[in-house]
């Protein structure tokens, strides 16, 4: 059985559907090395992308924090940035274009949402932001030094936990929506606190799929533009490790 990352795009169908065939008879067609998928080119990638949701994430910011209300840009680039994953999802070969696009809008959201929080708690966005960069580098040396394997089991376990934490959501913001109650991960309570440490542990351990499925992409020689369509999936990845830490953290300094 195949397991795939929770995200929609880096999956292995997708990659392999993307494939460039080694060798055709009947077109000769080379494949020049210039137009593979590669590791390093989906590094620098990711790299360009950071730096563009930075760049827009300091626009929202310098809004809040100069009187000016960034919730129209705050939800309009959480909105827009989800349409573009979906697009992708299904156009991979547009990720070139749609890629820096979701890194923009989705810099809109991050920043206003992290203005936000700072307001309410000074300091908590450093704390996030140092929080999540150090567990992508850990997880990176984990995996690069191959201390930790990505067996078809460690990505079953992954997968069905990512699943049943996106139903619960899921569930829980329908029925709030319609009743009273309230979800039992909202609040600051010890169990509330429990369930956004081990959400943040299932998003760490998603990164360990992201680099396989990258490595997969580069190593089956896949179509220069699944660079972008690889980046961006780890891209995904991140906002959802560094929002989940902002959250952890707004929880426990609410405690104090």
């Amino acid at each position: 059985m195949n397991f795939n990352s929770k995200n929609p795009f880096l999956n292995s169908k997708r990659f392999s559907s993307n494939a460039e065939p080694r060798t055709e008879v009947h077109q000769a067609q080379i494949i020049d090395y210039n137009q593979e998928m590669t590791v390093s080119g989906t590094i620098n990638k990711t790299a360009i992308l950071f730096l563009i949701l930075c760049g827009a994430a300091m626009v929202t910011w310098w809004m809040t924090f100069n009187g000016i209300n960034p919730i129209l840009p705050t939800i309009g680039g959480a909105i827009v940035g989800f349409i573009l994953v979906l697009v992708s999802s299904f156009k991979p070969q547009l990720s070139p274009y749609l890629a820096p696009g979701y890194a923009l809008f989705e810099g809109l959201f991050i920043g206003g949402i992290s203005a936000i929080f700072e307001l309410k708690f000074p300091g908590i966005v450093i704390n996030a932001v140092g929080a999540t960069l150090v567990t992508f580098l850990v997880c990176l040396g984990l995996y690069k030094f191959r201390i930790v394997k990505v067996t078809e089991q460690f990505k079953s376990v992954v997968v069905a936990a990512t699943l049943a934490i996106a139903t619960y959501y899921l569930i829980s913001w329908v029925v709030s929506m319609f009743s009273s109650w309230t979800p039992v991960h909202y609040g600051n309570s010890m169990m509330s606190i429990g369930i956004s440490v081990f959400v943040i542990i299932i998003a760490a351990l998603n990164l360990f799929l992201d680099f396989d499925l990258i490595e997969k992409g580069a190593r089956e020689k896949m179509p220069k533009f699944m660079e972008w369509y690889g980046a961006m999936g780890l891209m995904i990845t991140l906002v959802w490790l560094y929002i989940e830490f902002l959250r952890l953290l707004t929880k426990i300094s609410s405690r104090d």
